[in-house]
């Protein structure tokens, strides 16, 4: 029969072996990623429709580069970045299992080697490089928000000011070029059941919801440095613990094997 106090025991010494710290940045990386890819493809999708029903663009025939190519590409790379990301989770938290594993078990199963520190100074950098990546990502992503933000203030304004006849250029976001003229006036019919319709608004927040999952995915980014480079410190001082400890056991097994040898000698001596 199992003793109870043996399994409460194996528990426990699972449950530490779990990099919290690891599983809370993970979780903060895959929220971030989630929502920004989510709510960024469904807000791309809302801006075509907005494009083609209220400002009556259409796409280009051919290989031209107009926006709603420009579009498509946005979404292929947002398709990329779930999967690359949903990817590199999974290898950090591989990475925390390991260097934790290593660090509380140092002559268990896990040999803190040459390979794993180098492994993990790769992901300090590739991760770092990812930050600056989800910074350029998160700065790019405000834009829209801003353009949106100036749409829905034009349309909140005509509430509330009898008469005003404000204008939205498209060539000044330069979606389109400078000899195309794509404006749309508070006069206009289309204007006003796009203020009305409540997909301006969706779209607006889904890109607000879009730029804090971009904002959590820096904030994880940076989490995983303090971990990585915490458990690199912890590794480093780890391995020169082993090294020590390795000599050690050679200095006392070498007196152990000179002290045999004399003892040897002397009963023969006797002898």
């Amino acid at each position: 029969r199992e003793d109870p106090l043996e399994k409460g025991k194996c528990c426990i010494k699972c449950l530490g072996g779990i990099p919290y710290a690891s599983l809370i940045a993970t979780i903060l990386l895959y929220a971030g990623v989630a929502l920004f890819c989510g709510c960024g493809h469904e807000a791309l999708s809302g801006t075509v429709n907005i494009l083609q029903t209220y400002f009556e663009m259409a796409r280009t025939a051919g290989d031209t580069l107009d926006v709603f190519t420009m579009i498509d590409i946005f979404k292929y790379v947002i398709y990329g970045i779930a999967a690359a990301f949903f990817v590199y989770g999974i290898l950090l938290m591989v990475e925390g299992f390991f260097t934790t594993g290593a660090i509380k078990d140092l002559y268990g199963d896990f040999k803190i080697t040459t390979c794993g520190r180098c492994v993990s100074a790769w992901f300090i950098m590739l991760t770092y490089l990812f930050m600056l990546a989800w910074l350029g990502v998160t700065a790019f992503t405000s834009l829209p928000v801003y353009m949106y933000f100036n749409l829905w203030t034009i349309c909140r304004n005509t509430t509330l000011v009898e008469g005003a006849n404000l204008c939205l250029d498209l060539r000044q976001f330069g979606i389109v070029t400078i000899g195309e003229e794509k404006k749309i006036c508070t006069v206009s019919e289309n204007f006003l059941r796009m203020c009305e319709s409540t997909e301006l608004n969706m779209t607006f927040h889904l890109f607000i919801v879009a730029l804090a999952g971009a904002g959590a995915a820096v904030i994880a980014m940076v989490h995983y440095l303090m971990v990585l480079s915490a458990n690199w410190a912890y590794v480093k001082d780890a391995c020169r613990m082993q090294k020590y400890e390795d000599i050690k056991s050679k200095e006392e097994q070498e007196l152990h094997d000179i002290h045999s040898t004399r003892s040897k000698e002397r009963l023969n001596a006797y002898t």
